[in-house]
């Protein structure tokens, strides 16, 4: 398996990516698969580990960094623009359709925790995409108004409009608008302002065990109004009658959210849950990602087999 870093275009923003081509010859062009990481994440975290597992099971894989993050362009750094979010992935299936080695019939979707949301976006409007699956997908539009396990009181994210509204006032005015801090200090802290679901993401983006250098630890305040009105589940019955899997550990706060989705969707549809998994034990923990790799294996198989 190699990794090549490349980029592309995506509404005039360049995006950067990994790009994860199997060694193993092939008697023609491979199915491929975009891989998008969750909320501020980069390639070489989460979505970097799925693509490289993917591709050592065939497929030509693609790994990249949402626009204005990673190593990606755009300005401000840290916007999360969810309309953004979904031209990036479909950005990535035109890249992909220009390789030689890549079928471009049998291009799918795969999005982990916020890109999750916005694979499913971009399959609904996308119909070069073939097959969709999440991987502890979540709407991350939901989860700022409603928080991570849907009963977060309407006037948290009230507050953080206020906020928002203010530093564009700010910025308006030649005024430094701030950022929205994403991660606290420490462990105890995150469980303070947001549980045990907060705890994970300190445990696996603020420590040794997921950090990396690239990875965002705030959001422009634009981001907040931006998510405001954005909703990745209306584009759910679109995807029809392409196949849909969602795989969701057994124990994360936020699987209320892939229930929705699968009663929602309408085509071909698969709720599969790996027991004992959390929403993070699904980014980096082998004993929960092997079993998703099968699946997912499985899922992409038969869905991008070349008779199609």
């Amino acid at each position: 398996m190699a990794r090549t870093t490349v980029s592309f275009d995506s509404a005039g923003i360049s995006i950067a990516g990994h790009l994860y081509t199997p060694d193993a010859p092939a008697p023609g062009p491979r199915p491929a698969l975009v891989v998008g990481h969750p909320g501020t994440s980069v390639k070489e975290q989460a979505s970097g580990t799925y693509a490289r597992r993917m591709a050592e099971r065939g497929f030509v894989t693609l790994a990249f960094d949402a626009a204005y993050q990673g190593e990606s362009g755009g300005l401000p750094r840290g916007l999360e623009d969810p309309g953004q979010r979904v031209e990036d992935f479909k950005a990535a299936v035109s890249y992909l359709t220009t390789l030689d080695g890549v079928d471009a019939g049998r291009v799918g979707l795969l999005g982990i925790c916020a890109s999750g949301g916005y694979s499913l976006a971009a399959a609904g409007g996308d119909h070069r995409v073939q097959a969709v699956a999440t991987v502890c997908g979540v709407d991350v539009a939901r989860q700022f108004r409603l928080g991570a396990d849907g009963t977060q009181d309407p006037a948290v994210f009230q507050s953080l409009l206020d906020t928002a509204a203010q530093a564009r006032t700010a910025a308006a005015r030649g005024e430094d608008p701030g950022v929205m801090t994403v991660f606290p200090r420490t462990a105890e802290e995150a469980h303070a302002l947001g549980g045990r679901h907060s705890t994970e993401g300190f445990e696996y983006y603020c420590t040794p065990r997921g950090r990396h250098e690239r990875s965002a630890k705030f959001l422009a305040w634009q981001s907040v109004d931006k998510l405001a009105s954005f909703d990745a589940f209306h584009a759910v019955p679109l995807i029809a009658p392409r196949p849909l899997l969602q795989i969701v550990g057994s124990r994360a706060v936020t699987s209320w959210m892939a229930v929705e989705i699968h009663q929602r969707a309408t085509g071909p549809k698969e709720l599969h849950w790996i027991e004992g998994a959390s929403h993070v034990d699904l980014y980096d923990k082998e004993q929960y990602i092997d079993p998703a790799v099968d699946k997912l294996t499985d899922f992409y198989t038969t869905c991008l087999t070349a008779d199609r």
